[in-house]
């Protein structure tokens, strides 16, 4: 389906957490324009980690890419050729800034309100009894991960079987919170399971489908999508990533049960398409600005953050002498991907890895961030 373009966004074409030197986030147009180290260089010694399969990369400014770059294979043992620099990848839980984007442009519509109660959104949380204290947890502390909803068991990674987004929840019934309603930030996948299932009970479509229809066919993003069931494939020439199994010997994870994703981390899509998704957000173009922050506030400087900002992913700022950039990040068995931004929204360094190690390994977030400082910050 042909997607038409959205206002502002002209210079977006079509990728789940290129290279180039960096200046001021207000610097970024004309002989202003920020410089950036090389990107193929940082790829290709990010490739270099034996944690590594693979790397692409891209930088956008003003929604044009002036720099992209590929290190590494598509497979593991340097087999398979390049990725190319435009393949898609999976973004993990940068999905949940979509979902939660859906969710505020319904309380913009007033569809729904932040304080509104989970048990009310949702009954039949308190029906089946899967939620504490459901009367309690309101939808802004969802968005936030402040509900002290415990978060998902750790999944099989070989388990192939299909979960509804609700069996999923059940998971967690019996788990010990994290803390009382709105006491805490406490990281969640949970949390943002259950915004998908308000998500589809308000709209009375998929998550998939308010994707497409609010965010991708919105913002042009033609090669981003979401699936839902098993095997959830990507589609087109992409890199693979490996996850150990339990005797240690690394296994290919291409094909994933996604029911683990869903509307926590469930989207597959491009560096291009995805810094699309992030300009038009902090740019406000897809929120009232107080909307906006709900999402982002903890990931601005200081002096824009709201005081109860959300944190939807673990996120890190670079070049703080340098502009400034923040980032959020996305991860899963296989791979890790980030996107870091400049606060104004005017510049993007979307980074994708396929992996040959757990993507818990604690290597890999610093390695990450070594490539992306060589390319946004190289004088430091």
């Amino acid at each position: 389906m042909k997607r038409a373009k959205a206002a502002g966004l002209a210079g977006v074409a079509c990728a789940m957490l290129t290279l180039g030197t960096t200046a001021p986030a207000t610097a970024a147009t004309g002989t202003d324009r920020p410089e950036f180290g090389e990107v193929q260089k940082a790829l290709t010694e990010l490739a270099a980690s034996s944690k590594i399969v693979g790397a692409i990369g891209a930088v956008y400014v003003d929604g044009k890419r002036v720099a992209q770059g590929t290190g590494g294979t598509r497979l593991l043992d340097d087999k398979g050729g390049k990725i190319p620099p435009s393949a898609r990848y999976r973004i993990g839980s940068q999905t949940k800034l979509m979902t939660g984007t859906v969710i505020l442009q319904l309380v913009k519509e007033k569809k729904l309100a932040l304080d509104d109660k989970l048990s009310d959104l949702l009954p039949i949380v308190v029906e089946q009894d899967l939620v504490k204290l459901a009367d309690q947890i309101t939808l802004q502390q969802l968005l936030q991960h402040t509900s002290g909803i415990p978060n998902l068991p750790a999944a099989d990674v070989f388990d192939m079987t299909y979960h509804t987004p609700l069996e999923m929840v059940k998971q967690t019934s019996d788990l010990k919170r994290t803390g009382e309603p709105g006491s805490q930030f406490t990281y969640s996948n949970t949390n943002y399971f259950l915004l998908g299932l308000i998500l589809e009970r308000y709209t009375k479509h998929t998550v998939s489908a308010e994707f497409e229809r609010r965010l991708f066919d919105k913002l042009d993003m033609d090669r981003t999508y979401l699936p839902t069931e098993p095997p959830g494939g990507i589609k087109g020439p992409h890199g693979h990533g490996y996850y150990p199994d339990k005797d240690g010997k690394l296994r290919d994870v291409d094909r994933q049960n996604m029911s683990h994703g869903y509307a926590a981390a469930g989207v597959i899509s491009t560096t291009e398409d995805l810094s699309a998704f992030h300009r038009a957000l902090v740019k406000n173009e897809l929120l009232p600005k107080e909307l906006t922050q709900v999402l982002l506030g903890r990931l601005l400087p200081k002096e824009q953050a709201a005081k109860s900002a959300a944190k939807p992913a673990a996120n890190g700022r670079i070049c703080d002498g340098q502009g400034g950039y923040f980032s959020v990040t996305g991860g899963g068995p296989g791979g890790k991907s980030i996107t870091y931004n400049t606060a104004d929204g005017r510049v993007q360094f979307a980074l994708s890895t396929t992996l040959g190690a757990s993507n818990l390994d604690p290597d890999l977030d610093p390695l990450m961030e070594k490539a992306a400082e060589a390319v946004l910050c190289p004088s430091k």
